[in-house]
C-alpha cells in the first residue's frame, strides 16, 4: 500500500505539470489478401488541471493509511 501511495504522488505531480500526452498508433486500413495499408494515427490523453491534486491526495491518504498499522 505504501509503495502505490507514492507511485500516485509522483504520478500526481507530474499530473500537475502536464496537462496531456500524445502517442502515435499504427492500424490498418485496408487488409485485401497480401496488400495491406497502414496508417499511423496520433492519439491525445487530456485530463482537468485539479485532478493531479485529487491523485496526490489519494496518495497522501495511502501512505498516512499504511504508517498507522
Amino acid at each position: 500500500m505504501k509503495i502505490f501511495g507514492f507511485i500516485l504522488i509522483i504520478g500526481g505531480i507530474l499530473m500537475l505539470f502536464t496537462n496531456n500526452f500524445s502517442f502515435t498508433t499504427k492500424e490498418n486500413v485496408v487488409d485485401a489478401g497480401p496488400i495491406q495499408i497502414n496508417a499511423n494515427k496520433k492519439r491525445e490523453v487530456t485530463w482537468p488541471s485539479y485532478a493531479g491534486g485529487v491523485v496526490i491526495a489519494a496518495g497522501v491518504v495511502l501512505v498516512a493509511i499504511s504508517k498507522k498499522k
